[in-house]
């Protein structure tokens, strides 16, 4: 019996594993769900249960002992890298390709991965989109270059602040008051021409376009705690970004 109960541990351990990563990456709910409970049937445990917000995961089996375990998100971010590897450790699993112990050592792996992208590179193609979105915002030709320094200078902004001010929504708002006094500066001195486009373009790669798609798909799904909690983050998130853009322009 005590060997059964071990391993009854062992799976919720890789259970709670995969779904942490896969909610801390930006996955949806139901996706997270259905992986962790495919995880601990390919591993006998057909009687799981799993309920989850953004910021929490409960977990749960019935034999050969009841066990309920939670685990706490208290970081999100968007890594769809991170979660098509935990989909591919699921898919291992299922197969009977991977043994608890070679699954649990992936996921770890995983979890302590570092950003395939070094920081330069996304400040680097987040000024490149802002360019691209304003032309597809019918922006014209020599608002290009401005449009790409403000967005990668806000974008800079973002990621600066979020790293030392572990306050939420405060590196949106900065990074947008960053977007907007260098669109204004650009407009001003005659580099640039069309500000409101300018702008616009500036702060999507800001803009929560996956928490959004997350919360929509989420609701449709039923699971309607998650989807009101990620469109309620997504709301304040947007709104961080609008606060800081109109701070800039009430001066």
């Amino acid at each position: 019996m005590n060997d059964l109960l071990k391993r009854e541990h062992d799976i919720i351990k890789v259970c709670l594993l995969a779904g942490k990563i896969m909610l801390q990456s930006g996955a949806e709910t139901y996706r997270v769900e259905d992986t962790m409970m495919r995880i601990a049937a390919a591993f006998g445990v057909e009687n799981s249960h799993s309920y989850m917000t953004p910021t929490g995961i409960i977990f749960s089996v019935e034999e050969p002992q009841h066990i309920t375990r939670l685990i706490r998100i208290s970081d999100r971010t968007t890594n769809l890298h991170k979660i098509d590897q935990v989909n591919s450790v699921s898919r291992s699993v299922s197969l009977g390709e991977l043994t608890m112990e070679e699954a649990y050592r992936a996921l770890e792996r995983i979890e302590h991965e570092q950003a395939i992208y070094p920081t330069w590179m996304l400040i680097l193609l987040s000024a490149i989109a802002s360019g691209c979105f304003l032309i597809m915002f019918r922006g014209i030709w020599p608002d290009f270059v401005p449009a790409a320094v403000a967005g990668g200078l806000g974008f800079s902004c973002f990621v600066f602040m979020h790293r030392v001010i572990p306050v939420r929504f405060f590196a949106e708002f900065s990074g947008a008051l960053v977007i907007g006094i260098t669109s204004v500066w650009m407009v001003r001195f005659g580099f640039g021409h069309q500000l409101d486009t300018i702008i616009i373009s500036s702060v999507m790669p800001l803009v929560p376009g996956l928490l959004i798609t997350n919360a929509i798909r989420d609701l449709m799904a039923g699971h309607l705690i998650s989807g009101l909690s990620k469109g309620a983050e997504a709301f304040v998130t947007s709104f961080a970004i609008g606060a800081g853009i109109a701070f800039t322009l009430s001066f």
